[in-house]
């Protein structure tokens, strides 16, 4: 495992993972931070690992529950800012885009953490099945049926 050019490219995708488990911007950094820094001293270890990307995942996602666990276990809402704007500068189209991540967020925030971790991978990382459940330690079938019921879940709330 090469560090600069396996596991620092994947830095965007760690912060995202952190900031979906924990909604919070300043949490999910510090995460990311953590989790390289603990990538960086287990380098030499690391040598024989098959697939960098689920072990930064699974390091990633295993110091955040830590973090949660920690903390009492409320989640803040996810901030508007955290999703990029593409509406340019007309104030109601930036209202709108607000209020749909709020609307994510909350529904998000309502999903069990396995479901949430699962879904926020392969939707929005592109993770395989595969190495989603290398990532979470779990089956395959796991995987699918907790992104089923979370996919189901959202629909079910936003057609409500």
């Amino acid at each position: 495992m090469d560090f600069i050019n396996d596991i620092l490219p994947l830095k965007d995708k760690l912060f995202r993972l952190a900031l979906r488990l924990t909604m919070r911007r300043e949490e999910a950094e510090d995460i990311v931070q953590d989790t390289l820094v603990k990538l960086w001293s287990q380098r030499g270890q690391t040598e024989k690992l098959d697939n960098a990307e689920a072990y930064a995942v699974t390091v990633c996602r295993n110091m955040a529950i830590d973090r949660l666990r920690k903390e009492s276990h409320r989640t803040v809402p996810l901030e508007p800012g955290t999703v990029e704007d593409k509406t340019g500068e007309n104030p109601y189209e930036r209202i709108f885009v607000d209020e749909g991540v709020r609307n994510i967020s909350r529904i998000m925030a309502q999903l069990p953490e396995k479901q949430r971790t699962c879904m926020q991978l392969r939707d929005f990382e592109g993770m395989s099945y595969q190495d989603i459940a290398a990532a979470l330690a779990i089956s395959e079938d796991q995987v699918k049926i907790n992104i089923y019921r979370a996919r189901k879940f959202v629909r079910s709330q936003i057609e409500e």
